[in-house]
């Protein structure tokens, strides 16, 4: 088992550090759940005890207290060059979409007007394969308009960790240095490291969260998990999807492949 987090450090810290000497302006985007302080924490490992480009949060103002807390708490104690990105009110979304998909876009817009303001041609964001079905198709290196329109049938190869770093210049390339993770990964590593945790992932009162978002969009699952590796116990028996406690998922059939083709992370 250390062996494969072994391998699963080693790679995204090499996706890591290709990306920051290949794309010229790099940003990460923290939502402050588990996955993506594993990438901070891979980052600080890449660099050598810091992280070299801005941390930036989509914020809607709508995220739970804890988290909220956590941000500031670690952003300090990690010396983080922390950004804070106001996304636009969902009556500015496309009226089109389902309300609670309505509700997500917020942020895919907050991330177009980063794009616009800040001029990164990078910004990487902590995905993974098996959140998702429409993830399970993304690239490590995966180019977009400015805008974020991603044309899922038109994308690098990408053979033997040899990946396009190069692209046409009005380009955005998102990076995604733990698409080979999975969620147990996540927590045998974060185990394994002492990654700092928000409260919220543990079980209170039969509950507990097993993906962060807003929220008037997101919910707890049923969960008994106080520690993480109760979590991990729990992983390896349930087949309770973890995206289960988010509500626009639920809301209608092509939601998030409508929002993942319009620039949603």
């Amino acid at each position: 088992m250390t062996a494969d987090l072994d391998y699963l450090e080693s790679q995204s810290i090499y996706i890591l550090r290709e990306a920051y000497n290949r794309i010229d302006k790099l940003a990460l985007l923290w939502s402050i759940g588990k996955d993506s302080n594993v990438l901070l924490w891979l980052c600080r490992k890449a660099f050598f005890g810091r992280v070299p480009f801005p941390v930036v949060q989509l914020d809607t103002a709508m995220e739970l207290q804890e988290v909220y807390d956590f941000r500031d708490r670690i952003a300090g104690e990690w010396d983080l060059d922390l950004r804070v990105e106001q996304c636009p009110p969902e009556a500015d979304m496309d009226q089109t979409l389902p309300p609670l998909t309505r509700a997500a876009a917020r942020k895919t817009e907050g991330l177009k007007n980063l794009l616009r303001t800040g001029k990164y041609q990078g910004i990487m964001v902590g995905i993974r394969r098996d959140e998702q079905a429409t993830r399970a198709k993304e690239r490590v290196f995966s180019p977009r308009s400015l805008e974020g329109d991603w044309d899922v049938k038109d994308q690098p190869a990408e053979f033997w960790d040899h990946y396009k770093t190069r692209f046409d210049e009005g380009t955005h390339v998102r990076i995604h240095p733990l698409l080979h993770w999975t969620e147990l990964d996540i927590w045998r590593y974060s185990k394994r490291e002492g990654i700092p945790i928000v409260p919220l992932y543990f079980a209170k009162d039969g509950k507990r969260y097993r993906s962060l978002g807003e929220k008037n969009i997101t919910f707890p699952v049923d969960s008994t998990a106080g520690t993480i590796d109760e979590i991990i116990a729990e992983l390896v028996v349930t087949r309770i999807p973890e995206r289960a406690g988010r509500a626009m998922d639920n809301e209608a059939e092509d939601s998030f492949e409508r929002l993942r083709s319009s620039g949603y992370m």
